[in-house]
């Protein structure tokens, strides 16, 4: 059997010094990023779901007249989608369950995009950048600085 060559062992020593150093920051970067990305996302979301509360007689009537739900009665999908967006971003906010909070989140705005049949091309890009850092979320976990990952050794360092 062939032994496989690393591609970084190609390079000049520098190189390979600079790449080492640029991977070693770029991880201890991603507690922050994941952070970032958890309150980025849950605030847009946990809004929107404060927002359906303060008036909820306008909520329902767009629930009906405005979002097309899939599946669900206006009311029901009113209470689920209004639910999802203020309890889930808590969740996620903490790191607490935040794979089943981004995934949860990650539902939400999928039936925000498939509600609203005319939804403008800015308003769209919106949802698919939220779900792009929802995705991130789902994959990678919430990171060490959250409930879930607090005070666990990453898997790389167990290695």
């Amino acid at each position: 059997m062939t032994e496989m060559i690393r591609p970084d062992a190609l390079l000049p020593a520098p190189l390979r010094r600079a790449h080492a150093a640029f991977v070693t920051l770029a991880e201890a970067l991603q507690p922050l990023a994941q952070l970032a990305a958890r309150l980025f996302v849950a605030q847009v979301f946990f809004l929107a779901g404060l927002t359906k509360l303060r008036d909820w007689e306008t909520t329902l009537l767009l629930f009906t007249e405005e979002y097309r739900v899939p599946l669900l009665s206006p009311a029901v999908a009113a209470v689920l989608g209004t639910a999802g967006e203020v309890l889930l971003p808590v969740l996620l906010v903490l790191g607490l369950g935040g794979r089943v909070a981004a995934l949860g989140l990650s539902v939400v705005n999928v039936v925000a995009v498939l509600s609203v049949p005319e939804m403008p091309e800015p308003a769209f890009m919106l949802h698919v950048f939220w779900g792009s850092l929802l995705a991130g979320l789902v994959l990678w976990g919430p990171g060490r600085w959250s409930v879930d990952g607090g005070g666990r050794a990453s898997a790389r360092a167990q290695d």
